[in-house]
């Protein structure tokens, strides 16, 4: 990244400044604008998160606030109430009371003499959701948003359920949000005042994951600030990015398909990142297009900022698996609109000859989760021209090593039953990158799955949306689930994972339904939606697609082990964008990433990260193990040492599904001086066949002593999961 200096805005910092909302309850902001705005007012940029701005995205915030600042801004970084320097309790995600603490910054920040009344909203990840979500309730100044690694979908498309089923990533961000919803607020900044504010968020605190498994449906939980319900609310325009390695890759092509205002979007190679921190790269110059957005929508700038393609879209090249890349190679593509015209959906069938293609299909849906049980993506909105592939021959519609199903049954279906090994080499549900989180290759996993498989391409495949299965199935037991990856195989065999979906069979008729136990024995129709993707599978590559029973630790496995036959009359449908279009984009289309220089910082004590699968042949004991320590860091600006150690921990026996657990464990300190505290959280989830149950405890120090300390230990039902 370059760190520039010379701008056009000389700027100023107020480190600390409280803004009251409607109850009284003081949020804590620091505010990056012009010198020349105590004169001449400019609009004003709100990024509102939970994650700390004095410390721990104080780094971050340095790169891109003062950045846009310098080019006329008022930028302006908020803590959500009950985190960092604010006042109250986080007590959970996307509250009413959130939205509602936005609205009433967003109106102190337009009042303010140093703003002209308009402002904008940007963030990555809870701060693009809280722009998006505030967004759909109009507040008066609101002009733009800026959004990254989002959803607009809270149900269906998010890090709790997918496809009905239950990810893992619920236990793992609920375990994130107990640790960083109970650490203190600063006494530089709140002065004596911060003890009792530190008590009152560890009394106020439950573990999330507790809310989270109470809704195992798409209730109305779930459909608040899910802009899904009301696509047209949202009347500003909207600049929207994520990443393919991201598990937020599907919301951008769905606001662009459904919203009715000015909007482009843009979906880089990247993991759950700002596209110019972007990893894997290319990395962009991406705060140099938020400026121009920021400049013609609120400012009103003729710079042709809406000029040229509404999606712009990195398309991979064909890479050996690995669980990290540093980039990946590929170029820009774009798209003139979404859903395209251009895009053809190409279906092969599923059958013991493998994947075989079929005739031409018609024209499928957009990507929007609306349910698994119809069609979605899978034409990827739009069509034309047919990949030229080669006669699917091979192994296809067996077991990649026979162990696992293939069979025929009684009525010609092939079988699966898989172990619950297959999903250790699965990655993260939302790559961060670190520690190496991709998935690697896909053959173990496929040994335990039903595979089928097209022969040696003869030209290059490109493809470019969500694909989409439809299978006719049928279960031995009334709570099934099916894992569907799409996998590009080398000639020497290697199999890298493209995309995947997951469908929970008792949410087959779609998630607004309740969901269904499966009569055992008999045949279903569903579809399976996959994550958006653009991948380019090179000629003499093969397309694989895998089916299995279980995905663990990824998703929650079901209550039993379940057979399933998959009949003939299945298809996977591709989205496939024809070689040579005109309108590809320059190899490099965007500048060089660029931001103001971030704080400095001294690492006191060494960081650790780890990624380790590990099986015992004597009892049969399975365990994945991941440690992401950050060791401990001085923030030298302020003095303050930080400590952030993350552990997550997956297990299960055998073929035991219920012996599936997950651990997810945070420390977090801080010291300074005299003052040194630290909190400790602990949730384990485990179940049996009707149950789940969260042992949870929350423990926090200050100078050594422990001075809080509560357990939870509670079960809830599971739904048909």
């Amino acid at each position: 990244m370059r760190y520039v200096s010379n701008l056009p805005y000389e700027t100023k910092t107020d480190d600390h400044v409280t803004i009251p909302t409607s109850d009284g309850t003081r949020l804590s902001a620091r505010v990056w604008r012009p010198v020349s705005s105590d004169s001449e007012p400019v609009p004003a940029i709100l990024e509102y998160i939970p994650y700390r701005k004095r410390d721990l995205t104080a780094e971050r915030d340095a790169i891109h606030h003062p950045y846009m600042a310098g080019h006329g801004y008022a930028c302006v970084r908020v803590d959500l109430r009950g985190t960092g320097d604010s006042e109250g309790v986080l007590r959970d995600e996307y509250l009413e009371r959130e939205q509602a603490d936005a609205e009433d910054v967003l109106a102190w920040l337009a009042d303010q003499p140093w703003c002209d009344g308009t402002t904008g909203m940007m963030g990555l990840s809870w701060g693009a959701f809280a722009a998006l979500q505030v967004a759909a309730r109009r507040p008066p100044s609101l002009g733009a948003i800026v959004i990254s690694s989002f959803t607009d979908d809270r149900y269906a498309d998010d890090m709790h359920y997918m496809g009905g089923a239950l990810l893992s990533d619920n236990l793992a961000e609920a375990g994130t949000m107990f640790a960083y919803g109970t650490c203190p607020p600063d006494p530089a900044v709140v002065g004596p005042r911060w003890r009792e504010m530190w008590h009152e968020r560890l009394e106020g605190t439950r573990p999330w994951v507790l809310e989270w498994l109470r809704h195992q449906r798409r209730d109305d939980y779930w459909r608040h600030a899910s802009v899904c319900e009301d696509y047209a609310a949202v009347r500003c325009p909207v600049l929207a990015s994520s990443g393919w390695a991201d598990g937020y890759s599907n919301a951008v092509t769905r606001l662009l398909g459904r919203l009715d205002v000015p909007r482009k979007g843009l979906i880089g190679p990247w993991s759950h990142k700002f596209p110019h921190l972007g990893e894997p790269g290319p990395a962009i110059g991406y705060l140099q297009e938020v400026v121009r957005w920021w400049d013609h929508w609120l400012k009103g700038i003729d710079n042709g900022v809406m000029d040229g393609p509404m999606l712009r879209a990195w398309m991979q090249d064909s890479v050996p698996p690995s669980t990290s890349y540093e980039e990946r190679p590929g170029r820009w593509v774009a798209e003139p609109t979404w859903p395209s015209p251009r895009l053809t959906p190409v279906r092969y069938g599923l059958s013991r000859a493998g994947l075989t293609e079929e005739a031409a299909a018609g024209v499928g849906c957009d990507d929007a989760p609306d349910g698994p049980g119809t069609p979605t993506d899978g034409a990827a909105d739009g069509s034309v021209g047919a990949p030229a592939a080669g006669p699917a021959n091979g192994s296809a519609g067996e077991p990649a090593d026979g162990s696992a199903g293939g069979q025929t049954g009684a009525q010609g279906g092939m079988t699966v039953q898989s172990p619950l090994s297959v999903g250790q080499f699965a990655g993260k549900w939302a790559s961060y990158n670190a520690p190496p989180d991709l998935p690697y290759d896909q053959r173990e996993e496929d040994g335990g799955s039903l595979v089928f498989e097209t022969g040696p391409l003869a030209e290059p495949v490109e493809i470019l949306g969500a694909p989409t299965v439809e299978l006719e199935v049928s279960a031995t037991e009334p709570v099934a689930m099916v894992a569907v990856r799409l996998s590009d195989v080398s000639p020497r065999g290697s199999a890298t994972r493209v995309t995947y979906g997951l469908l929970n069979l008792t949410r087959r008729d779609g998630h607004e339904d309740a969901p269904q136990p499966l009569e055992p024995g008999r045949r279903y129709r569903v579809t399976v939606q996959l994550n958006g993707v653009a991948q380019s599978f090179p000629a003499g590559h093969r397309i694989r697609l895998s089916l299995s029973t279980s995905y663990w630790p990824l998703a929650w496995p079901p209550p039993r082990p379940v057979l399933l036959t998959v009949h003939e009359g299945s298809a996977l449908t591709l989205p496939v964008r024809p070689a040579g279009l005109p309108d590809d984009l320059p190899q490099e289309p965007f500048g060089e990433p660029e931001g103001t220089r971030p704080l400095t910082s001294t690492q006191l004590t060494a960081p650790e990260q780890r990624w380790r699968v590990t099986r015992d042949l004597v009892d049969y004991a399975a365990e994945l193990e991941i440690v992401k320590d950050r060791g401990l860091v001085r923030i030298d600006d302020i003095g303050l040492d930080v400590g952030r150690r993350a552990y997550e921990r997956y297990t299960s026996t055998a073929d035991d599904f219920t012996s599936a657990s997950g651990e997810s464990a945070w420390t977090m300190s801080f010291r300074r001086d005299d003052w040194d505290v630290r909190v400790e959280t602990r949730t384990v989830l485990s179940c049996d066949e009707t149950d789940f149950r969260v042992d949870a405890t929350l423990d926090g120090y200050e100078n050594g002593k422990r001075v809080f300390s509560r357990t939870w230990n509670e079960t809830v039902p599971r739904d048909w999961l």
